[in-house]
């Protein structure tokens, strides 16, 4: 694959949320993870990561339901649930006499990020193949239902999840924030309230569009929340609710204490 190659490829990445009703050849799907793997960094090669595959349609939809009844699930043929797994290195280390050891707060972190980074290397792999995939945030509100579904033991948390298909729909590309937003020489530039304002002028624009366009009367919610702008509407009670993100956050930091990551 040439740099130009690689480019149109990043170029081309959409969320698909649709799906045709064929299948993925099963060979097709383990070359991908296992060339992900190899093309992925991973702290001190651990390769403290596990991926679940779900095919089968009735645990389908059971993860349909703990990903809250989002039709995609139920739509495309495969979902991938890439774990956080320090258990099967911390036997490794049981087995050979070695300190124990990553079940901590770090080793979260550690593993974890190798989850995302790995997931990230399957995303663009698979569509190479001409397929779609949509991640699930999801998987951070359900993180423990969706552990004991899938039988994770100890020191292993799904850390991210996304479902896999043959897209079905040709969205339009998303905005992203211009360069001067998020790109820093040397030291952090704290934008300006102008810079701000200019910054996230098109997101504002384009979201906002997009969104009320989606049906299901998001007009309305908007108009009965008291919804003026992009940014009201991603902290409101239908979108990003902080009060139900405390909780979450409460029940997640609950759940790595459980779960041997803190102590």
């Amino acid at each position: 694959m040439t740099a130009t190659d690689l480019t149109r490829l990043l170029q081309a990445h959409r969320s698909i949320r649709q799906f045709e009703s064929r299948s993925i050849e099963p060979a097709l799907v383990d070359r991908v993870l296992q060339d992900s793997l190899a093309g992925s960094s991973s702290s001190g090669n651990l390769n403290m990561v596990s991926v679940i595959k779900t095919r089968d349609a009735e645990r389908k939809r059971r993860l349909y339901e703990l990903h809250f009844e989002q039709p995609m699930v139920l739509q495309a043929p495969l979902v991938l649930t890439f774990c956080a797994d320090t258990w099967r290195t911390r036997q490794w280390l049981a087995q050979r006499g070695a300190r124990p050891g990553f079940a901590d707060f770090i080793s979260w972190h550690v593993a974890s990020f190798d989850a995302v980074i790995l997931a990230q290397t399957t995303a663009l792999a698979l569509e190479s193949h001409g397929l779609g995939i949509c991640y699930m945030g999801t998987t951070l509100h359900s993180m423990g239902a969706i552990a004991d579904f899938l039988e994770l033991p100890e020191n292993c948390l799904p850390a991210t999840s996304m479902v896999v298909g043959w897209p079905a729909e040709a969205p339009a590309q998303r905005d992203r924030l211009p360069p001067a937003a998020w790109i820093h020489d040397e030291r952090y530039r704290r934008p300006t309230p102008a810079a701000i304002d200019a910054d996230f002028a098109e997101r504002e624009r384009r979201g906002r569009e997009r969104y009320l366009a989606a049906g299901e009367g998001m007009a309305q919610r908007w108009a009965e929340h008291g919804i003026t702008s992009l940014a009201q509407f991603y902290t409101s009670k239908i979108k990003y609710d902080p009060d139900q993100f405390a909780l979450d956050s409460a029940a997640l930091r609950d759940l790595l204490r459980a779960r041997g990551f803190l102590a």
